[in-house]
């Protein structure tokens, strides 16, 4: 018997999988939250599929995520990235990408981890919603707006409140998964963070 899936995945495999592994996961890893962090900066105004199908490439081009290196890209390495077809090559986001692991190496100071950082405005527990359908899927809450201000303060770029909750929802900070679908109760039991 086929699975129910949340309709916005569709039938692209790559997209199934995303889906079916990773969306809605519970991340508490620094090193995968910044990756959300600059994917989904990238894919501003564009479809995730997209971005999804260039990510081995931004792994390989920006060290893997390492915040560290990305922190020290020169101008002149950036200005070689932007030349790649490989990746979204739009000035803003590839320049982006070195003021935001500027500004998440600082947050990691300040907070220890930008996990305890970022989880702190959920209470460092996922939210559950319970929607039946897509269409009640809200693209922005008080909480993505409230990170998002936030965030902008601390000298991030692309992190409009948007961005900032298709970032809650691909890291697990809230559960999206519509109702019917498979995954919700999955990710529901992926909820404590040991």
């Amino acid at each position: 018997m086929a699975k129910t899936r949340c309709t916005w995945c569709g039938t692209d495999p790559l997209y199934m999988q995303y889906h079916d592994e990773e969306w809605g996961v519970p991340v508490w890893d620094d090193q995968t939250l910044f990756e959300f962090l600059i994917l989904e900066g990238a894919q501003a105004g564009l479809s995730w599929i997209t971005v999804l199908k260039k990510r081995e490439a931004y792994r390989k081009l920006f060290d893997h995520f390492n915040a560290n290196k990305v922190a020290r890209y020169t101008d002149n390495k950036l200005e070689k990235l932007l030349l790649n077809p490989a990746i979204i090559r739009n000035r803003l986001k590839v320049f982006g990408a070195r003021k935001n692991a500027i500004a998440f190496l600082e947050v990691q100071a300040e907070k220890g981890s930008f996990a305890s950082y970022i989880w702190d405005f959920v209470d460092g527990t996922p939210m559950q919603n319970q929607w039946k359908s897509m269409s009640q899927v809200p693209a922005t809450t008080d909480i993505s707006d409230a990170l998002s201000k936030d965030m902008k303060k601390r000298g991030f770029t692309f992190v409009g409140s948007t961005i900032m909750y298709a970032h809650m929802q691909a890291t697990g900070m809230v559960n999206d998964h519509t109702g019917d679908c498979f995954r919700h109760r999955e990710c529901k039991s992926l909820s404590t963070k040991h």
